[in-house]
C-alpha cells in the first residue's frame, strides 16, 4: 500500500471519522438497479446490432428491431426487478412480524436465541450474558439483531417502485446508445456497425467503473470485465446471425 493510501487509511480510522462513517445511512440499492438495466439494456440492443448486421440485415430493420427491444425488454425488466424487490421487501416485513410475535409471546426462548448466536461467536461468561441483556433490553435492537443474525436481512430495504424507474431509464437510456449511429443512413452500414461498435464498447466499460463507486475496486479493471463480457455476448450474437444467414441463403 502506497504511503499516501495509508495515510488515508489512518485517517479514515480516527474516532471522528468513524463515528461519522457509521451514522451514515445504509447504501440504497440504486446503484445496483441501474447497473442491472444498463448491462442488460447495452448488451441485449448491441446484440440485436450484432446479430443482424452478421445476418445481412438493412439498417432499417436493425434499428425497428433495437427500438422494440428498448421499450418491451426494458418494460419487462423493470417489471422483472419490482417484483424481486418487492418480494425482498415482503420477506422482510414477514419475518419482522414473525419475531415481535415470538418476543411478545415467548421472550426467554427468543433471549436464549440470541444467547446462542453470540455464544456461536465466541462471547461466554458475563460478558455474554451483558451482551444479551443488552440486546434484549431494546426491543427495537432486539428485532433488528434477530433479523440479521437469523434471516440475513440487512436494515436497508428497497423501494419496489423506483429501483423499476431506475432499471427501465438505465436500460433505455444505456441501451439506446448503440442504435445512434442507425438514425443517420449516410454512414452507410459498414461505418454504421463500427460506430454502433464503439459506443457499445464505451458503455460498457463506464458501466463497469460505475459498479465500483463506494467500493475498494479498481475501475479499470471493472470496466475492461465488463467490456469483456459485453463483447463476448455481442460476439455470440454476431457468430449466430451469420451462421443463421449462411444457412438460410446457402
Amino acid at each position: 500500500m502506497k504511503k499516501e493510501d495509508t495515510e488515508a487509511l489512518i485517517r479514515s480510522h480516527r474516532r471522528e471519522n468513524i463515528a461519522r462513517r457509521l451514522h451514515r445511512p445504509p447504501p440504497s440499492q440504486n446503484t445496483s438497479d441501474f447497473v442491472l438495466g444498463a448491462i442488460d439494456g447495452c448488451v441485449t440492443t448491441f446484440a440485436i446490432v450484432a446479430g443482424g448486421f452478421g445476418a445481412g440485415l438493412p439498417a432499417a430493420v436493425i434499428l425497428i428491431m433495437g427500438l422494440a427491444n428498448l421499450i418491451a425488454d426494458g418494460f419487462s425488466m423493470a417489471v422483472s426487478n419490482f417484483e424481486a424487490v418487492n418480494a425482498q421487501r415482503e420477506y422482510a416485513d414477514s419475518a419482522r412480524r414473525t419475531e415481535e410475535e415470538h418476543i411478545a409471546k415467548v421472550p426467554e426462548g427468543e433471549r436464549e436465541e440470541v444467547r446462542q448466536i453470540f455464544a456461536a461467536k465466541g462471547f461466554h461468561g458475563d460478558t455474554l450474558e451483558k451482551i444479551v441483556v443488552t440486546i434484549t433490553g431494546n426491543r427495537k435492537l432486539w428485532i433488528e439483531t434477530m433479523l440479521n443474525e437469523e434471516y440475513g436481512i440487512g436494515q436497508a430495504e428497497g423501494n419496489p417502485l423506483r429501483s423499476a424507474v431506475i432499471t427501465f431509464l438505465a436500460f433505455v437510456l444505456v441501451g439506446a446508445a448503440p442504435l445512434f449511429p442507425y438514425l443517420m443512413p449516410a454512414l452507410g452500414l459498414d461505418l454504421q456497425f463500427l460506430l454502433s461498435t464503439i459506443l457499445a464498447g464505451l458503455m460498457f466499460f463506464f458501466i463497469g467503473m460505475a459498479k465500483t463507486l463506494g467500493r475498494q475496486r479498481s475501475a479499470i479493471f471493472s470496466g475492461l470485465k465488463t467490456l469483456l463480457l459485453g463483447g463476448a455476448a455481442a460476439g455470440l450474437a454476431y457468430l449466430t446471425g451469420w451462421l443463421l444467414r449462411f444457412l438460410v441463403t446457402g
